[in-house]
């Protein structure tokens, strides 16, 4: 179950076979909260199936979506560093299989195989560069920035040049980019009639270069 997960990447089959023997599955259902900001626990969780959105809440009740993660990515793994209470809020998109590892079990597998520790920390170096990103981006760039920025950063190139993001609401990207519902469909309804971008079923294709103002 644990191939494709870049955390494991490089482990003999029966590492992974004695981290598959610390881990437990669980299934849960679309819209379900996995964890709650503040919460005192310290587990990872691996991403088997389905996908989650990563936010955090203000005492006003707004949100600010922090990431989406899918199969083969996973989240907790803060907790297991520090032992700190949980940083943001995570809820399932999808019906969605999860591999959980507790912090003890998962320091006897660290243990045995240093090399988790490499892959560890390299997504972190990479999350700590996209929060200065979102950090600036929020200091710099007005709401159109904002949202072709993190249009970019969540699509992936496919065979024919276009990007493709992963199926995401226009609340999701308002979210993300600290803005109105109404303004973030202003702004793709635009793109749109420009021939920018496309709209299937929630996913959005980027089929030519964003233009830099709008």
């Amino acid at each position: 179950m644990l191939e494709n997960v870049p955390l494991f990447s490089g482990l003999s089959k029966a590492a992974l076979a004695e981290v598959e023997q610390h881990g437990s599955i669980k299934t849960y259902r679309k819209n379900t909260i996995i964890m709650n900001q503040g919460d005192a626990t310290d587990s990872l969780y691996v991403i088997l199936s389905g996908s989650v959105k990563v936010f955090i809440s203000g005492d006003d009740g707004r949100e600010a979506v922090l990431n989406h993660q899918g199969k083969g990515e996973y989240f907790g793994d803060l907790a297991l560093i520090d032992k700190q209470p949980r940083v943001a809020s995570v809820i399932t998109m999808e019906s969605s299989k999860f591999m959980i590892i507790s912090r003890p079990d998962f320091m006897k597998c660290l243990s045995a195989n240093p090399e988790i520790a490499l892959n560890l920390i390299r997504p972190m170096t990479s999350r700590i560069r996209m929060l200065a990103q979102n950090v600036s981006s929020l200091a710099l760039l007005d709401v159109y920035g904002r949202v072709a920025r993190t249009l970019l950063q969540m699509a992936t190139e496919q065979p024919g040049g276009d990007m493709v993001t992963d199926k995401v609401t226009q609340q999701d990207i308002a979210d993300m980019v600290g803005a109105s519902r109404a303004m973030v469909s202003r702004i793709l309804t635009d793109l749109k009639t420009g021939g920018y971008i496309s709209i299937d079923k929630k996913r959005i294709t980027i089929q030519q270069r964003l233009p830099t103002h709008w």
